[in-house]
């Protein structure tokens, strides 16, 4: 067997990046792009789900399905990947999630249109997973960099035209289209990466070992913890027997996950890529955390400038423009730095002080905040997030094997979509907490300011100083995970990343 030295460099050799590597990661990103804009296009267009196919009282189901299914199966693409073959398990994913969304789109009653959301949010984990450890696959970590901005590009076009593009599709051609809408996008990313993604199949000797146990435990564990997130606080009080015996059983099952990973012989998620080195788990830190800002932001901001300054609801997803610019142009700047200098342990530190700040910021928000300010605020978030996401995952692949790149791809996924989670879980109940259900304006008020409204005026501009400066707290764990990384060379040419230690222990 060659020592690690050797392992590591025939490994880094491996990944040869292809000429024509940025119409490769076009289509790639594509899936991703599909998979962003369909839960914002959904969720624009459930009022009129529930107008045509009734099923109130189940309506939260559409979306805690989807999130489900896609936090539970992320893990198991990702590992398949690692184990058979990254490029058809993508393109599988991609086919699951199409023929759910005709599904969706057909589908006669409530009840069944949840039923193909799982089906399609099933789908959607192995687009999340599969995009991020192809990129991995396919570049190594030095020059990752320089398409750092194509990742941001389409996460901001994500966030801005899901709603966007939602509110034209279900006003012109009925809900329905919300879901048809995937199958020409989807198709032309299945043959653009079929003809141009090259790649392959990982060289494994002997029969493939499927960990179904492991399997078992950790959707126990996840649908457990996101239960509880998405009903604590709403549904049910944070102290009932429901919340804390979700928490409980969540816990449980975590450990036994935990126990029979240490034992499997191909786990789902490896422990090693936690035990390795330092970055992977401070890089997940980093990715929570990021989750809960993000979603806090995304939500609760639009929330804010429609009923407190009275901007367009119609134009909810331009409100959010500020942050996504600072967003891209900071995760441009970040990435091609790093190619041409390889440091990178300022961009996490700076990004995460910047969240801090900017969520700091918003918490000061009142009644009489103009929009110009909010949009300053919401740019030094932008900003921070730009400096930290894509670096973050770059980081965290960059302390794991190429072999573990699935993996480790899915567990950051994971990680920023169960932040999300608790996020949303958690500033739901503080906004609840605030914002009385008695003041809210019946349907005669014509004007965002009248002296009717000035109470729940008064509510969500405390509720929103409630959310982002617990959003401030929070963020003070990444900035503590960013300072503790440590920057070891990054993979690729020039110079060599040294072998992460669980990699030169198992080698």
């Amino acid at each position: 067997m060659p020592p690690p030295a050797s392992r590591q460099a025939a490994e880094t050799d491996a990944i040869a990046v292809p000429k024509n590597i940025r119409w490769v990661l076009l289509g790639v990103m594509l899936a991703l792009l599909l998979s962003m804009l369909d839960s914002l296009i959904v969720g624009t267009a459930m009022p009129t789900v529930v107008a045509d196919l009734g099923g109130l009282d189940h309506m939260s189901w559409v979306v805690t399905g989807y999130t489900l299914a896609t936090a539970c199966s992320t893990p198991v693409w990702g590992k398949l990947g690692d184990l058979l073959n990254r490029k058809h398990m993508f393109l599988s994913s991609i086919a699951l999630f199409l023929v759910a969304s005709v599904a969706c789109g057909m589908a006669p009653s409530m009840n069944t249109l949840i039923i193909f959301r799982v089906v399609q949010g099933l789908g959607a984990g192995g687009m999340g997973a599969g995009a991020f450890a192809l990129i991995g696959a396919l570049l190594p970590p030095r020059e990752r960099g320089k398409y750092q901005g194509m990742v941001a590009g389409v996460m901001a076009v994500g966030q801005l035209g899901g709603p966007l593009v939602g509110g034209f599709v279900t006003g012109h051609l009925g809900w329905r289209w919300a879901f048809y809408i995937n199958v020409p996008i989807g198709l032309i990313c299945m043959i653009w990466c079929q003809l141009l993604l090259h790649m392959p199949a990982l060289k494994r000797r002997g029969k493939v070992s499927i960990d179904w146990l492991g399997i078992t435990f950790l959707t126990g564990a996840i649908s457990a913890f996101i239960l509880a997130a998405t009903w604590a606080g709403s549904t049910y009080d944070w102290g009932s027997w429901q919340i804390i015996g979700l928490a409980l059983v969540a816990l449980v099952l975590l450990a036994a996950f935990i126990v029979t990973e240490s034992r499997a012989e191909e786990p789902l998620m490896p422990l090693r890529i936690y035990g390795g080195h330092r970055n992977f788990p401070l890089s997940a830190i980093l990715l929570t955390v990021i989750g809960v800002a993000t979603f806090g932001a995304t939500l609760y901001l639009p929330l804010y400038q429609q009923v407190v300054q009275g901007a367009s609801a119609a134009n909810s997803g331009l409100l959010l423009l500020p942050m996504m610019i600072a967003t891209l142009i900071t995760a441009n700047i970040s990435g091609k730095v790093m190619s041409a200098t390889g440091r990178y342990k300022i961009f996490p530190v700076t990004g995460s002080a910047l969240l801090v700040v900017g969520l700091g910021l918003l918490s000061t928000m009142g009644t009489d905040t103009t929009r110009l300010l909010t949009s300053l605020y919401m740019a030094v978030v932008g900003a921070g997030t730009g400096f930290c996401m894509q670096m973050a995952n770059t980081i965290a692949q960059n302390a794991v094997g190429l072999r573990d790149i699935g993996s480790a791809s899915a567990a950051t996924n994971l990680f920023r979509n169960l932040g999300g989670s608790v996020g949303i879980a958690v500033f739901a109940s503080l906004f609840a907490g605030t914002v009385s259900s008695a003041r809210i304006p019946g349907e005669g008020s014509t004007t965002a300011h009248t002296t009717e409204q000035a109470p729940y005026l008064q509510d969500v501009a405390h509720a929103t100083h409630l959310i982002f400066l617990t959003g401030a707290c929070i963020a003070l764990a990444a900035l503590i995970a960013s300072l503790l990384i440590e920057e070891v060379p990054l993979r690729g040419k020039p110079g060599a990343a040294p072998l992460a230690k669980a990699e030169a222990e198992t080698a």
